[in-house]
């Protein structure tokens, strides 16, 4: 959160408002392009490690529960995103962007759960091996998943110039998980596990895995979908051994998170311009998309986890960090702006959105007395 933070205030709602001249010499217009080629890299990276760090084991042990929320979680808030995209198309949508894209994007962006950030805040809270973080997890993991097929769908539908263009793109991309899932998934397996212990292979081994992120991430990104999507399944198909995933985060994850990861907060800040959030009714619409993601995230979420037979608190605290969205939200918001689907003015409201839901998760789960934070 306060990288996100950080990065905004480095944009033109802060620094830019207060020292314009400052904003200008430490990001000129001629370094937008390098900084976000950068940004863009580490962004892959981190969704190559958030698939990586799926666990399928919490969802087998609570399927039931986790489809069921994480579905409703999903369903419920794309549809009232898209339901709301009727009031705020004329008045917000960028010229020239279709209604259909638009409403399919507010959907999306509004069913969006941050994995890593759920996983991190069930640790400090020593709630990770409970049975409530263990359905949390179960669910952000199954939302993950669906949330970016979904996604996935949204961009090619957006990006293909004709309905043969998107048949095209569906096929290829399905032609592409299948290959992931059943061919690759086991020969690397096989491959990374006899070699990952042994010390001298660790240097071709990190050189290996990252060309093999990119090179997913590259293809994704030619077929018509987001590059993102290759980089997040070329994670999942990574051994879940627990060798692998410290290797993982030893030497890709903190190097993303520590070089790359901050390069996309400034990015995101300087696109982030509050200033133009300048009369009430700009405010009405930023306050009624955050009151309908909540209602959409949390309360769907919760009601489900409590059909399920869930004690209230639990279902409450369910839904609470079903809501966090975070730095996932942020990387969703980017690839519409980059589509032009999200104009500068929707996109200062969906980041505020994305702020306040993740803000709101620590205090909403201290009210519930769930876990203890470290």
């Amino acid at each position: 959160m306060g990288e996100m933070v950080a990065g905004i205030a480095l944009g033109p709602s802060v620094l830019g408002l207060l020292l314009p001249q400052t904003t200008a010499f430490l990001f000129p217009p001629n370094s937008l392009t390098t900084l976000g080629v950068f940004s863009q890299v580490g962004v892959v990276l981190f969704m190559f490690v958030v698939g990586a760090e799926l666990d399928l084991e919490h969802v087998r042990e609570r399927a039931a529960t986790a489809i069921m929320v994480s579905h409703v979680g999903i369903v419920v808030p794309f549809l009232l995103g898209a339901a709301l995209s009727l009031i705020l198309y004329a008045s917000v949508a960028t010229p020239g962007t279709s209604f259909t894209a638009f409403a399919l994007f507010m959907g999306i962006a509004m069913s969006i759960t941050a994995f890593p950030v759920l996983a991190r805040i069930l640790q400090d809270r020593g709630l990770s091996e409970t049975p409530l973080g263990s359905t949390a997890l179960a669910c952000a993991s199954i939302d993950d998943v669906t949330a970016w097929c979904i996604l996935a769908f949204v961009v090619a539908v957006t990006k293909s110039s004709g309905f043969a263009g998107t048949i095209l793109t569906f096929g290829l991309t399905l032609l592409f998980i299948i290959v992931m899932l059943l061919l690759i998934k086991p020969r690397l397996e096989k491959l990374i596990n006899r070699r990952i212990a042994d010390v001298k292979y660790s240097k071709i081994m990190m050189a290996g895995i990252l060309a093999f992120v990119l090179s997913c991430a590259w293809f994704t990104e030619t077929v018509g979908i987001h590059a993102l999507f290759g980089g997040f399944l070329a994670g999942v198909v990574m051994p879940s051994t627990a060798a692998v995933q410290t290797f993982l985060k030893e030497k890709i994850e903190s190097f993303s998170a520590a070089a790359l990861l901050p390069l996309f907060f400034v990015f995101t800040g300087l696109r982030t311009q509050i200033a133009l959030l300048n009369d009430w009714w700009g405010w009405l619409m930023c306050l009624a998309i955050i009151v309908v993601a909540i209602a959409g995230k949390l309360g769907g979420s919760m009601l489900m986890a409590r059909w399920t037979r869930m004690s209230w608190r639990d279902s409450f605290s369910l839904g609470v960090l079903m809501n966090t969205r975070g730095l996932v939200e942020l990387v969703v918001l980017n690839i519409g702006y980059d589509l032009g689907i999200l104009s500068p003015r929707i996109f200062v409201m969906m980041v505020i959105m994305a702020l306040a839901t993740t803000f709101m998760t620590a205090p909403l789960l201290a009210l519930a007395k769930v876990g203890k934070a470290q």
